[in-house]
């Protein structure tokens, strides 16, 4: 039976990813969490690169000077007795793989929109990958302050588009020039915009006295009439309903001047669930179990440039980590030492000494580890629900500029690799090929091998577009179905995999031989066999 601190401890945490389309605020509203847990003394804003003061998730130079997020980035901090731990993630679609592996780390989502432009392509995509998975979704209504769509149409069109029922727990007073505030229908009080001043309303809500004095009568009329077609026709709160994924609650506020996150924030805390079991291969394993298990789900080279580190990200799942202890990696059987762990507020961090299920910890990486890991205390091996590994359709030869700079270059490649944010690809005359979902990661790539390793790279467009991997047992007889429409090349695991131009060949390719398996994703962790 788990002890009571541990129970107790397990009860504060919360561990959340913030998912959005590009653009729609996601960055500014993890900045003003960060904020309010008092984690951060200034919110920076993305946009204000003269004063050189960046959002603090987005910490690599080349977010800076882009002012997007190009990895996923978690941030821990303590707000009314809990402990908050948010994923950042990247908005851009040509970062969509790592955002995936994110949220198989997370207990629930925060979803993001822009409320002037609704429903957005990556918004629909990341939800279902949500969805899929059972995560709650909290949504936040943002820019508010800016001209918006109405509040009634913005939520038929969550429940539409994204097929959810949602609830609104606050509800908007006018937007932009005519923006008032926010209604909180739970709380029974409406917060103020620009008089930073929370009016309680008695028994008859908004149809009372009490705000009479403070709204203009338009938006006054609206919100009376908007609140009875929310209790007469809208869905009913209902917290079960909300911490199985079933329904989403909604927000309004505008993230930039930090209005509508504080109701938001609690209300979060209140609804969101702590850890609950996490699935293994073969059962499940509970948070409040004592012995100490976790997985790495992503895993980052150079946050501290000086000290080429590498750092695996660990999502504690059951018991206690305790700086200094052994575990097993589950993959190779070994035993471990955990003696370097940190505690991560993106790439600033301090050492930590103790963490509990529901934590995410950093744990110095000399080349052990991959993502989708799972290490344990205990004597038996543990597998977790293995990530999953997507096909690229963007491929491209690099070689080095500089033949004399080859181990670095080549250091870079094996190392960026690994975190998986790229995908790397070897021909039979050891060519460098990159497979990647977006141009943007061939970018990131090359900025960051110039910048970290002091490679310059040479790149070749590669006309290929489809990726799919061949299950055989037979790897060196797949030369003979090698031609000029394909390519044959092996993923950094040595696996098999075939790239061909367009869905004509790929079809063709199949239908000539049928003998052959191949599959469009696999498992990053596909030839562990649990013992």
């Amino acid at each position: 039976m788990a002890n009571k601190d541990l129970i107790n401890q397990v009860a504060k945490r919360r561990i959340f990813g913030i998912i959005s389309h590009p653009d729609a605020g996601k960055t500014t509203l993890t900045e003003k969490l960060l904020l309010h847990g008092g984690a951060i003394r200034e919110a920076g804003t993305v946009k204000a690169q003269k004063n050189s003061k960046y959002a603090k998730s987005d910490w690599m130079e080349i977010e800076k000077q882009r002012g997007i997020s190009v990895t996923s980035s978690v941030m821990q901090f303590e707000y009314d007795e809990k402990m908050v731990s948010i994923m950042d993630t990247p908005g851009h679609n040509d970062f969509g793989e790592d955002t995936y592996r994110v949220l198989t780390s997370v207990d629930s989502a925060v979803m993001v929109i822009d409320a002037a432009k609704g429903i957005e392509a990556q918004t629909k995509k990341l939800f279902q990958v949500c969805r899929m998975r059972g995560i709650p979704i909290f949504t936040f209504m943002n820019k508010l302050d800016r001209q918006a769509k109405d509040p009634l149409e913005l939520m038929e069109e969550l429940e539409e588009v994204l097929g959810m029922p949602s609830v609104a727990v606050t509800w908007p007073i006018g937007s932009g020039m005519q923006f008032e505030g926010v209604y909180d229908r739970l709380e029974n009080e409406v917060h103020l915009f620009r008089k930073d001043e929370v009016i309680k309303l008695g028994k008859d809500g908004v149809h009372g006295p009490e705000l009479e004095a403070h709204l203009e009568s338009t938006n006054l009329e609206n919100l009376r009439d908007e609140v009875d077609l929310l209790e007469g026709a809208g869905n009913e709160f209902n917290i079960e309903l909300v911490q199985s994924g079933e329904l989403t609650p909604v927000f309004f506020g505008t993230a930039l001047v930090d209005f509508g996150v504080t109701p938001f924030l609690n209300h979060f805390l209140d609804m969101s669930p702590a850890p609950g079991p996490r699935k293994t291969i073969n059962s499940e394993v509970n948070p409040t179990d004592e012995t100490f298990s976790g997985f790495i789900f992503k895993i980052q080279a150079n946050m501290n440039p000086a000290h080429r580190d590498r750092i695996a990200f660990v999502r504690i799942c059951s018991g206690v980590f305790e700086r200094g202890m052994n575990v097993m990696l589950s993959r190779t059987g070994k035993q471990i030492k955990l003696s370097q762990s940190t505690q991560l507020m993106a790439n600033d961090r301090e050492t930590v000494d103790k963490a509990y299920a529901g934590d995410v910890i950093g744990i110095y990486d000399s080349g052990t580890y991959q993502i989708g890991d799972t290490i344990t205390a205990g004597k038996q091996k543990i597998f977790f629900e293995p990530l999953p590994t997507f096909p690229p359709e963007l491929f491209l030869r690099v070689s080095p500029v500089n033949s004399l700079k080859s181990k670095h270059f080549h250091k870079g490649v094996e190392q960026l690799a690994q975190e998986g944010a790229i995908q790397v690809y070897k021909n039979e005359f050891n060519e460098v090929i990159l497979g990647a979902v977006g141009q943007l990661q061939f970018e990131v790539f090359e900025y960051r091998l110039k910048n970290e390793y002091g490679s310059d790279i040479r790149k070749d467009h590669v006309d290929y577009n489809i990726a799919r991997w061949v299950k055989t047992d037979d790897v060196k007889g797949l030369k003979k179905y090698q031609d000029m429409r394909n390519m044959l090349v092996f993923d950094r695991f040595e696996r098999p995999l075939f790239l061909f131009a367009n869905e004509f060949t790929f079809n063709r390719f199949q239908e000539r031989h049928e003998e052959l398996e191949l599959v469009e994703a696999l498992d990053v962790n596909n030839e562990i066999a649990p013992e």
